[in-house]
Parts: structure tokens; C-alpha cells; sequence
């Protein structure tokens, strides 16, 4: 089962997930989104380490409470999720960090890993100025069917050159960003393996890692206000 410990409206629904404040009880927001894995340990670890930096940080759970260590059933897990289900609780985590009375930025950040990743960009697009930050790690939406004309937030990509999302994958999604909506990506390339930043998996790389942890924290501290 998933890391939960708090529930949110979702469209006419509810939506669970894992929420973690900073130490001085109070920040901007910061929604985490999961890897296809589901909601697990790593993810929440995730989430403690971006409130130890001073954010109220949601991981939303996108898949009820399900979590694997098999590719095979991550990939059933990823394909049988509903796109307008994810949306919805994607949005409704957005909307739950802006009414909360923790919360101090009139916006909020994104932040995903591998599925979440893609995720990131979409959830940007979708809610233009309520996302001030979108910071998609090793992730990457479909480039045809996504429309970023609505996206207002500053970007920032993290991407492994050893991986199946290519660098002209990479570079052809920032130039339509670009295009559509005038954000310049800066995007950055790590000597490493997808999900490298995950320390539960034989891809960790730790100065990767470390390298892309600060330069997304400091991002988002800038951007998210």
C-alpha cells in the first residue's frame, strides 16, 4: 500500500496523498508527483526532503493506493490509469495546497519524477498561473497531443543521457514550449540513468542526484512565491 495520510476533493470525488509541512509549519506550496511506481516509500521520502527545505509539500496518489517494484505491473499500472482521473486529482492537489491556510505563495510548484515527469508539464499548461514552477525529472508528454500555449511557469528539466527519452526527444519538447508559449526551458543533461535521483534502484547516481536536487530546490524557491 501507498504512504497516505491526507485526503482532498477531487472533481465530485475525493483524492488521497501524502502530506508533509516544513519545520517552521508554514511555505509555498509544492505538488509532488509520482513515478510509475505508484506512491511509495521513495516518493514520501521525496516529499519530507522538499518540506525540510521549507515547502508544503503534496504527493498526490494517483493510483488509490497501489504500489509495485515490478516493471511489468508498473507499466499495467501507468496504461490502466484514467488521463481525466489524473487530471482531476492532479488539479484538486493544486487546489487543496492554495486553500490551505499553511500555504503562503498565491501559487504553487510541480515537481514529478519518470511519469510524474510528464505529468509535470501538462499540470502547468493546464492550471497557466496557478504554477509558477514545473520541474520535470526524466519525464516527457506526448509532444503532438500537448498543447502549451496555457503554460505560464518557469521551467526547469532534469533528464539522464543513458535513457529511453532522448536529448532530441528533450530538446524538441522545450522547443514547442518555447514556441507556444514563450518560456525558454532550461533544461539540463546528466552522464547517468533514468531515474537516477531514485536511491531505491540499481539506476541511483549520486552526484547526479545531488547536483540536480540543489539546482531544483533553488529553482523553486525562486520561482514559487
Amino acid at each position: 500500500m501507498s504512504e497516505q495520510n491526507v485526503e482532498f476533493p477531487s472533481g465530485d470525488g475525493t483524492a488521497h496523498g501524502y502530506l508533509e509541512l516544513p519545520p517552521g509549519g508554514s511555505g509555498p506550496g509544492l505538488v509532488v508527483i509520482q513515478e510509475w511506481w505508484g506512491l511509495t516509500t521513495h516518493i514520501a521520502d521525496l516529499t519530507r526532503r522538499f518540506a525540510a527545505e521549507g515547502f508544503v509539500a503534496l504527493a498526490p496518489d494517483l493510483y488509490g493506493g497501489a504500489t509495485t517494484h515490478d516493471g511489468a505491473e508498473a507499466m499495467r499500472l501507468m496504461q490502466e490509469l484514467p488521463v481525466d482521473r489524473a487530471a482531476r486529482d492532479l488539479a484538486g492537489a493544486v487546489d487543496h495546497l492554495l486553500g490551505r491556510p499553511e500555504v503562503t505563495s498565491g501559487t504553487v510548484g510541480v515537481v514529478g519524477f519518470c511519469m510524474g515527469g510528464s505529468f509535470v508539464l501538462t499540470l502547468a499548461a493546464q492550471q497557466g498561473e496557478r504554477v509558477s514552477a514545473a520541474v520535470p525529472f526524466y519525464g516527457l508528454p506526448d509532444l503532438d497531443a500537448t498543447d502549451y500555449s496555457g503554460l505560464r511557469a518557469a521551467v526547469q528539466g532534469h533528464y539522464a543521457t543513458r535513457d529511453r527519452i532522448t536529448r532530441e526527444a528533450v530538446e524538441a519538447t522545450a522547443a514547442k514550449i518555447r514556441e507556444q508559449s514563450g518560456v525558454q526551458a532550461d533544461v539540463r543533461f546528466y552522464e547517468a540513468d533514468h531515474a537516477f535521483v531514485n536511491d531505491e534502484r540499481p539506476s541511483y547516481d549520486e552526484a547526479s542526484a545531488t547536483a540536480a536536487w540543489a539546482a531544483a530546490v533553488a529553482f523553486l524557491k525562486e520561482h514559487v512565491r
